[in-house]
């Protein structure tokens, strides 16, 4: 589990990328799970935790989209 002191997505989405499967924990978010490279939403949560994971699956995606067509 790697610990975030602070919500820094672009940090949160390459160590996602890099590890494809694991657990993230991040200050006033809480964990935050991902696999096959893309975050899982919470069942209960606060709205800024779903808003959170989304923008981070946002990032993952344009990321991936950006490295197959180059």
């Amino acid at each position: 589990m790697r610990r975030f002191p602070v919500y820094a997505p672009k940090l949160i989405v390459k160590h996602a990328r890099i590890f494809l499967t694991g657990v993230i924990w991040v200050k006033d978010l809480g964990c935050l799970e991902f696999r096959k490279g893309r975050f899982l939403m919470p069942k209960k949560s606060l709205p800024k935790v779903k808003q959170a994971v989304s923008e981070l699956n946002q990032m993952l995606a344009a990321q991936h989209l950006e490295t197959n067509t180059v």
